[in-house]
């Protein structure tokens, strides 16, 4: 091998290190599930937010993984979880309740945070 042609295999091998570095490091999207509830207590919207990512596309461990945080019903750890997920740098905060919400919303300012909407409907016919 002369000599030109091994410094041009070096340095094409040498630029494509970084490509193949960055092309490895491409993490999944994590998703930081914030709930004010028992894990117990939430199997159905639970079921029903995993089946929504699966119509996506996206499946728990495949394409996206997920952290989840349940406050067993003390709101007073919310802020303390919330502050949890935005430390580990979550892709999103999916916020389960209202006090979920304000307590991601309180944590960070730059990563997007989605929540349910509670819908109340009235007893009586208008």
């Amino acid at each position: 091998m002369r000599r030109r042609d091994f410094i041009a295999a070096i340095i094409g091998s040498a630029t494509e290190w970084p490509l193949a570095a960055v092309r490895a490091q491409q993490a999944m999207p994590v998703i930081g599930f914030l709930n004010a509830a028992f894990l117990a207590g939430y199997p159905g919207p639970l079921s029903a937010f995993l089946k929504g990512l699966g119509e996506t596309g996206y499946s728990d461990g495949q394409n996206v993984a997920i952290q989840y945080r349940w406050a067993e019903g003390h709101n007073d750890r919310l802020p303390s979880m919330a502050a949890d997920l935005v430390r580990s740098q979550v892709t999103v905060i999916a916020a389960t309740s209202t006090p979920a919400a304000l307590a991601a919303k309180a944590a960070t300012s730059t990563i997007p945070i989605v929540f349910r909407r509670a819908v109340i409907r009235s007893s009586s016919a208008l």
